[in-house]
């Protein structure tokens, strides 16, 4: 092949991601991943870093569980890891209000899957012994719902997403715990969206033995870095009598690598995949920005942004069914509905990172991941207004910043 021949450098422009993630990446965490040096997973100063981020991973958690540390991979690779204890027959329910807590529950039905049952249907099998409980979309799980559910069906597993970024809604993670306790199941959870974002510490939350989160998104590191995972000891006891059917996401195998041997911390990590230094680096980095921030402070920034984003885009006209505060899920004005993803291929053409949702009904996602400013969510509005203006909606954005600017005035008036 000449060089004439060979593909042109795949130069890849800067965009603005103002979705439900990932998230625009601090600076600090690309500088930390690109002045890393050329090292192998063994070496000294990267399984250091490993044992911090293992450390500080427990402050950000808001947990003493020893088995907490980060998969490899993305999000779905903590999610595996959490779900890698579930076996083929064991009886398990799964709560599903939007398209991941689903892939979640797909995930499980895979997993609790007799080989009868994966014959009948490989690639979607249905076991008798996994209850999937819908819950209509823009809906949250709730506490009635949980106990009703463990109540009837007396589970070993209960699995659920704390933060459903699908249709943008919280769900009730104290009613799954409390409803655990009471029935003597285990919990697991996906708090993909809801790490770094919220104010919550697991340990508050017993009946809740296994959590997953993942490393783009609260977080704010970078995709296919490592995904935060944290379990309790009888989640680890279950797993040890029982065993999984995975080496590379099995927890304790994986454990062993941040320096966690049964059950205890020890002075550095043996053997179990190839980290890479460069990610190791991003994520001690993202980890470290994390807590210098707080997670209390955090929280209770994003609250504040979102609450302007949320009355800047009901100014536009749109009607905003979330209650998360990493994003906003909204439908749009009469005249545009049901040219969602028209309007979301235009932005993303133009460097404007949105989303639809994707399932039924189709809805606008809009997030503000590391976009905590009033100048920050001021440019995500224009934007928006601007794309909306573009196929005709005649929005008035002065009306927009208006609500804007209230909002922040009305905040500094109050301090």
């Amino acid at each position: 092949m000449t060089e004439t021949e060979l593909y042109p450098q795949l130069v890849i422009p800067e965009t603005l991601a103002a979705g439900p993630g990932p998230g625009n990446t601090d600076p600090r965490v690309l500088a930390a991943f690109s002045n890393a040096g050329l090292s192998d997973h063994m070496q000294a100063d990267v399984l250091r870093g490993m044992i911090e981020c293992k450390h500080m991973l427990r402050r950000l958690w808001g947990t003493k569980n020893t088995y907490t540390f980060g998969v490899a991979g993305t999000g779905w690779s903590g999610l595996d890891a959490l779900f890698s204890a579930i076996l083929p027959g064991d009886r398990v329910v799964c709560f599903v209000n939007g398209t991941f807590s689903g892939i979640d529950a797909l995930t499980v039905r895979t997993k609790a899957a007799t080989r009868d049952d994966l014959k009948a249907n490989a690639l979607d099998p249905r076991p008798a012994n996994v209850t999937v409980i819908e819950v209509p979309h823009g809906q949250s799980v709730t506490a009635e719902i949980i106990e009703k559910a463990l109540a009837e069906h007396k589970p070993t597993w209960a699995t659920m997403a704390h933060w459903e970024t699908g249709s943008g809604r919280i769900n009730d993670i104290r009613g799954l715990s409390d409803a655990c306790l009471r029935h003597n199941v285990m919990g697991l959870v996906d708090a993909v969206s809801s790490l770094g974002v919220e104010d919550f510490a697991i340990d508050d939350y017993p009946g809740v033995a296994g959590w997953a989160s993942c490393p783009q998104k609260g977080v704010l590191c970078l995709p296919l870095t490592y995904a935060p995972v944290s379990f309790t000891d009888r989640y680890i006891a279950h797993l040890r009598q029982n065993g999984c059917y995975s080496f590379v996401h099995n927890p304790i195998f994986e454990a062993r690598h941040w320096g966690i041997v049964d059950g205890k911390d020890v002075a550095a990590g043996t053997y179990h995949r190839t980290h890479s230094a460069y990610a190791v680096a991003a994520f001690h980095e993202a980890l470290r920005i994390n807590l210098q921030h707080g997670r209390a402070r955090r929280a209770a920034d994003y609250a504040h942004h979102e609450a302007a984003l949320r009355a800047a885009v009901t100014a536009l006209g749109c009607e905003v069914t979330s209650n998360m505060t990493s994003l906003v899920v909204l439908n749009l004005p009469g005249a545009l509905a049901g040219r969602e993803k028209e309007l979301v291929a235009n932005a993303r053409a133009r460097g404007f990172g949105i989303w639809p949702t994707l399932s039924e009904p189709v809805q606008i996602r809009i997030g503000i991941l590391n976009q905590l400013s009033q100048a920050a969510i001021t440019d995500i509005v224009t934007r928006f207004a601007a794309e909306m203006n573009a196929m005709g909606a005649g929005v008035d954005v002065g009306l927009a910043l208006t609500a804007i600017e209230r909002h922040y005035a009305a905040a500094i008036a109050a301090e």
